[in-house]
Order: structure tokens, then C-alpha cells, then sequence
């Protein structure tokens, strides 16, 4: 059962100390105890700033510190986001002990479902009795038709979208409309490269999830020989699909992915899936036009649906509904899939069940708990200080732009109005989501997870025809982290990433600005990178610019992309510059542009030391410990593959080398292994 919400991710690691916002009566809180906002015992001296600035920042508490058997990296946002774990589950530990709470209201379907989750003797006793019922449907598959039946069914009724995606967003051309979409899908594998290229790392994955899909079917009954010959039509189908799929770096660009039909037409084009039929099926009524992201795969795979047996099919199927559920299942189940995902991600041993249950609350109803989260843990006296820093740093960046050197007028006019028109959200929504309809029974995790499932497919394609609601959210108020959405031209900061090292009432300006300036800065930036760019005010896919400043735009981009493409991790795997450039490119603006909001502020015009730092130095060293983290090789050659973000590394030292004010600090000079002639030094925004 696939995951109601995804999410769009600022970044993979940023330490944890008392919180802020602990003081729940709306009030300021009180003053946190006293402590060193940049502790020397985290840095190692020996280093030279200019040679490693990460190593100088981090280094001793990177000596000092192992990764947790129970995670894959360890560093400040999973020290944070563990912490904040813990918040999640006192909440729930004391819901869920209450008793007599109203049926339907906030609380219990909270409290419900964590108890639920929480019920291993129900879990253990149902085996995989939950999915039982699936399967048998599958099975009953005599034809082509029932195939494609199967697929409709499956996305309608909470299963997944085997095969393809399909779902219902706005129209980035027309962003104030909804329109259905489709797209690439099919693979159970991080990325394509698994099934494609032909290494020994890929070889050691391969070889697991084929294990692993033998486990899954011998544990419903199937003899050995069977078990593995399904594992193998199924790796058949995937390594297929994989070849069909346009790569993550073409899919970058929202032009290519950008692809509208009509309905009918469409269908002439994949004659086993008429649009027509299929729609209504889908519970989609009155659409003559469709999106459709990777056209080729969908022709595509519409022939396979034909050339490959209807048995290999079924057998395909029932691995999906088989995949998608074994993590919910009795431990058989969940123990073969963590086996199989520890070999992706190098995790020695499970999080606890608790820890589990709490993110998973948190991903299936969120604005449910996020309602008791921030009445718990976040202050109006919090989301003030949010807004003005943001109103700040929207001013610096105005004159930035106002300030290019290589932007006519004419597009620094549109870049502005563009930035005049972010909407900002912080914290929380004005308006919950109420998930009316969504049933939790105590007794009943399984039918929990499919009940909120279905409800999330029946509330998206209620959008249809309806004005695009700008007031949702696409992260919950727990979540550590923060977004840009390029079709609303919103940037959302939930109340869980406004903690430290981000952010904290009693810290120093140049601690505050180095941290969640500069997330601010980033997400702002996301707005101006190679995909943001391509959006207008009003969030429509549309090219606003003059040639001669897209061209300018893209020789510096190039840069970037270069110097990113140096850098490699575990020895031979090279990060991908192109893959990683948006978030790259708000790395380096969102820096730039918290550092001169940091010199508008007291602290940033004064020469004050602190602990025997200058502003400008704890300004740095703020940003440096943000991005503190150790990684196991496994995940580090996963990320490398599949995340848009560079390695923590990188994040921390490639802006600095571009930064002017950064040398000055540290006195970095010539024959220092960072160092770039100032001519080199890369200046987007």
C-alpha cells in the first residue's frame, strides 16, 4: 500500500538543542538555558578552512560520532527530525491512552490509528489476510481486459498505480485549473541504472530484490520453484519498463514533460488503453484533454501489455499488490522487505515500531496531528519572527536582481514581479484538512492505511472542475523541511524545520541567518533555477525572458553544473551536476542572499566576537554545521543516483568557493585547495 503524500524535499542533513517553541500558551517562550551556538569540540582545528571548510566546521563531531544502527546517516536534521519524533509520539502516547474521545473528531482517528499501528498481536494474528482478497481477484484474471481492469482497480481502491502514474494536478500552463496527468512507472527500484547498468553494486541490488520477491510469494504459500521464476518474469517486466523511461536529468525540464492531449486522440495512440472507457473508470468525467509526461513510455508500454503474456502479468500484479503491502503486514512480511531495503540503504536494524507508527501518522493524516503539534510546540511569537526575516530577505533579493550585471531591464522587470508575487506560508495552513469521511477503526491497521488511501484518490479527483485551492499544503507542519512549489510560486516553511540549527529565539543573528536565512534564501532561489525560471508570476509554464538572458543564464548555470561534476563520492561515483543544479543553484543564492540580509543586521555591521568567532565566521560555521552529517555507502551510492541534492559535503564547501566575503573571513588564500581566482568565483543571482 503506497504512502498517501509525497514530499518535496529541500535537503538531505541539517544538530538538535532545546527547542524554541516549546512554550505552547502563545506567549514568548522562555529563554533557553545558556550554551555555545557553534561549539569548538564539533570543529577540527588541524584542517584548514581553505583547504576543507566542512572538515574544519564538523570535524570532531564527525570523529566523534558513529550512524545509529537504526539509520542510514546521521547528522544535524536526523539528530532534529529524531527529536522531533519524539515530540510526535508524546502526543500520541497520550492521545491514544485517552479514553471516550469523540468518534470522528481530531483526536480519536489520531489516537486510533497510532494504537492500530501499534496493535502487533492483530497485525500478527491477520498475516497477510488483509491483501488475501487481492490476490484472489488477480488470479481470476482470464484476459488483456482483465489486466487493464486490474490496473484501474488498484489505483482506484487504494492498491497503487502499477504500470504508469496517474493522478489529477494543476495544469502548469493554466495553473489555476486542474487536469489529469500521467506518467512513467512500472519499476520498483530507486532508478533505471539499477536494471540497466551493469556494475557489481547493481548486480548485489538486483540480486536481493529478486530475493526478496521469492520471500514474498513463498510466504503466500508458493512452492520454491514458483516463487523464484515469479521473482524472474517480474524483474523481466521491470528491466523492460526501465529501458522505456525517460532519465531524471531529461525530466528536469518541464517543457519536455509538458505534453497535452486530447483524450481521444491520445487513445489512438495506445490502442490496449482507451482514454475514453478508461477515464470514466477512473472515476474521471467531462475531461476532453490529458496531460501525459513521457508519451513515448505510455505508447510503449501500452505494446508490452499486448506482447507479454497475460500470465506473466498476473504474476507482476501480485507482486505489486505483494510489495506494496509487506511493510504493513505481519512480520514475515515487514522483515523481508527491511531486508531487502537494507541492502538499498545500508540501515543495520529496524527503527523501533514506535518510532515507525509515529511517522507514518504523520504521513497519512497529517494536518490531523500537525493540529497538535503546533498547539504543543509552536508560538505566534515564532511565526512573526518567520515573517519578517522572510520579508527581509525578499528585499535583498529584489536587490540582487535589481543589481545583475548580466540581465537587461526588461527581464529584471518580470524577475521582480515574480518576487513581488511569492506567497508565503509558515508553520501551519489557515485551513486544515479535515479528511472528512476518512473512518479509523482501534482494531484495524490494514483497513486504516487503505480507507485514508481510497479517500486520497477520491479527493483528488474531486479537484476536477473545481478553482485550484492555493491554501493547501504539500508538507505537513511536523516535517522537517521546507519547499517551493514553481506552479503556485509559494514558498512553505513548516513549523518542524523552525527549530535549531535553523533557527533559535536566544541565538546570535549570524547563527539564525546562516541557517534559516539561508533556507529562506534557497527556497526564494528555487524560484530562478533552471526549472523555477521557467515559471511565470502566476506560477503558468512560460517563458518570460529575453534570448540574450536565458543564454547568460545558462553559461552560468553551466559553470555551476561543471563544478559540481568534479565531485565524487565513495571514490569513483561522480555527483551529477545536472541532476543536482536547482537545488545547487539555491545552495549558492540562497547563501548570497542571507549573508546580506546578515549585514543589515547589528550583529553582521559590528566586529564583536563570540567565542572567539567574528559575525561574518559564525555566519559560515552556522551554515557549515546545518549540513553535518556521516552517511553509510550504501545510501551514498542510492543518493548519488536518485537525489537532486548534492552529497552534505558539497552542499557545505562548492557555494563557499563562490562567495567573496567567505575568503575574507577565513583568510583563504592561493595554494589553499578550495580556493578560486576571483574571476572564477561562479554569481548567478
Amino acid at each position: 500500500m503506497k504512502s498517501k503524500l509525497t514530499y518535496l524535499m529541500l535537503a538531505g542533513a541539517f544538530c538538535m538543542s532545546a527547542n524554541a517553541f516549546a512554550s505552547g500558551d502563545g506567549t514568548n517562550p522562555k529563554p533557553n538555558p545558556p550554551q555555545k551556538f557553534i561549539d569548538p569540540a564539533n570543529m577540527d582545528p588541524s584542517v584548514k578552512p581553505g583547504d576543507d571548510f566542512f572538515e574544519y566546521a564538523n570535524g570532531g563531531w564527525l570523529k566523534n560520532n558513529t550512524i545509529p544502527a537504526k539509520e542510514t546517516r546521521w547528522g544535524s536534521f536526523s539528530i532534529l527530525a529524531e527529536e522531533n519524533n519524539k515530540k510526535l509520539r508524546t502526543i500520541l502516547k497520550e492521545v491514544s491512552a485517552q479514553k471516550g474521545l469523540p468518534k470522528g473528531s481530531v483526536k480519536q482517528r489520531v489516537a486510533d490509528l497510532y494504537a492500530s499501528g501499534m496493535d502487533t498481536v492483530t497485525i500478527e494474528k491477520r498475516g497477510y489476510e488483509p491483501i488475501k482478497g487481492d490476490l484472489a481477484r488477480v488470479d481470476k484474471i482470464k484476459d488483456l481486459n482483465g489486466v487493464v481492469n486490474e490496473l484501474v482497480y488498484q489505483r482506484v481502491n487504494g492498491v497503487g498505480s502499477p504500470l504508469f502514474r496517474f493522478g489529477v494536478g494543476q495544469d502548469s500552463k493554466h495553473p489555476d485549473k486542474y487536469i489529469t496527468s500521467m506518467g512513467q512507472g512500472g519499476t520498483s527500484l530507486p532508478d533505471r541504472d539499477y536494471y540497466l547498468v551493469d556494475n557489481a553494486r547493481n548486480k548485489k541490488v538486483l540480486d536481493a530484490y529478486k530475493t526478496y520477491l521469492t520471500t514474498l510469494f513463498s510466504l503466500t504459500g508458493t512452492d520454491q520453484a514458483t516463487a523464484e521464476k515469479n521473482a524472474a518474469t517480474i524483474i523481466r517486466i521491470e528491466t523492460e519498463l526501465a529501458k522505456l523511461q525517460m532519465s531524471r536529468v531529461a525530466m528536469r525540464d518541464p517543457n519536455k514533460t509538458y505534453n497535452k492531449f486530447s483524450v481521444a486522440d491520445f487513445s489512438k495512440t495506445t490502442p490496449h488503453l482507451n482514454w475514453v472507457t478508461l477515464l470514466p473508470e477512473l472515476k474521471i468525467k467531462g475531461q476532453d484533454s490529458i496531460l501525459v509526461a513521457q508519451p513515448d513510455f505510455m505508447k510503449s508500454a501500452d505494446a508490452m501489455l499486448a506482447s507479454v503474456p497475460v500470465e506473466d502479468w498476473k504474476v507482476y500484479l501480485k507482486g505489486y499488490v505483494l510489495r506494496g503491502s509487506a511493510t504493513e503486514l505481519s512480520s514475515p512480511f515487514s522483515k523481508a522487505a527491511f531486508n531487502f531495503s537494507s541492502v538499498l540503504s545500508g540501515q543495520k536494524v529496524q527503527a523501533p515500531r514506535e518510532e515507525r507508527m509515529a511517522q507514518m501518522v504523520n504521513g497519512s493524516l497529517g494536518e490531523l496531528l500537525g493540529q497538535l503539534y503546533v498547539e504543543k510546540y509552536f508560538t505566534p511569537a515564532a511565526k512573526q519572527y518567520m515573517v519578517n526575516l522572510v520579508n527581509n530577505l525578499k528585499g535583498v533579493l529584489g536587490g540582487r536582481i535589481q543589481r545583475l550585471d548580466w540581465m537587461t531591464p526588461e527581464t529584471k522587470a518580470r524577475a521582480l514581479k515574480k518576487l513581488n508575487a511569492f506567497t508565503v506560508k509558515i508553520g501551519y495552513p489557515d485551513k486544515w484538512e479535515a479528511y472528512n469521511g476518512v473512518t479509523i477503526a482501534r482494531n484495524d491497521y490494514y483497513g486504516n492505511l487503505e480507507r485514508i488511501s481510497i479517500w486520497g484518490y477520491n479527493e483528488m479527483v474531486s479537484h476536477l472542475g473545481k478553482p485550484v485551492d492555493k491554501t493547501r499544503w504539500g508538507m505537513t507542519p511536523p516535517t522537517v523541511n521546507a519547499y517551493y512549489s514553481p506552479v503556485n510560486n509559494e514558498i512553505v516553511f513548516p513549523a518542524g524545520i523552525l527549530q535549531f540549527p535553523f533557527f533559535d529565539f536566544n541565538a546570535d543573528d549570524a547563527i539564525n541567518y546562516g541557517g534559516i536565512g539561508a533556507v529562506i534564501g534557497h527556497e526564494m532561489t528555487h524560484g530562478f533555477d533552471d526549472q523555477g525560471r521557467q515559471f511565470d508570476a502566476d506560477g503558468s509554464l512560460r517563458d518570460w525572458w529575453k534570448k540574450e538572458d536565458a543564454d547568460k543564464f545558462k553559461t552560468r548555470a553551466d559553470a555551476v553544473v561543471d563544478q559540481y561534476n568534479h565531485y565524487t563520492v565513495l571514490d569513483t561515483m561522480h555527483v551529477n551536476g545536472r541532476l543536482t543544479l536547482g537545488e545547487n543553484l539555491a545552495d549558492l543564492g540562497g547563501l548570497n542572499i542571507a549573508y546580506e540580509a546578515f549585514k543589515k543586521t547589528k550583529e553582521g555591521q559590528s566586529g564583536a566576537k563570540i567565542d572567539g568567532f567574528t559575525p561574518d565566521q559564525r555566519f559560515f560555521l552556522s551554515w557549515a554545521q546545518v549540513w553535518r552529517s556521516l552517511q553509510r555507502p550504501e545510501s551514498a551510492a542510492s543518493r548519488i543516483l536518485t537525489d537532486p541534492h548534492s552529497p552534505e559535503q558539497y552542499r557545505t564547501n562548492a557555494p563557499l568557493t563562490n562567495i567573496d566575503a567567505w575568503y575574507q573571513a577565513f583568510d583563504v588564500k592561493p595554494g589553499d585547495k578550495m580556493y578560486k581566482k576571483p574571476e572564477d568565483r561562479i554569481k548567478v543571482w
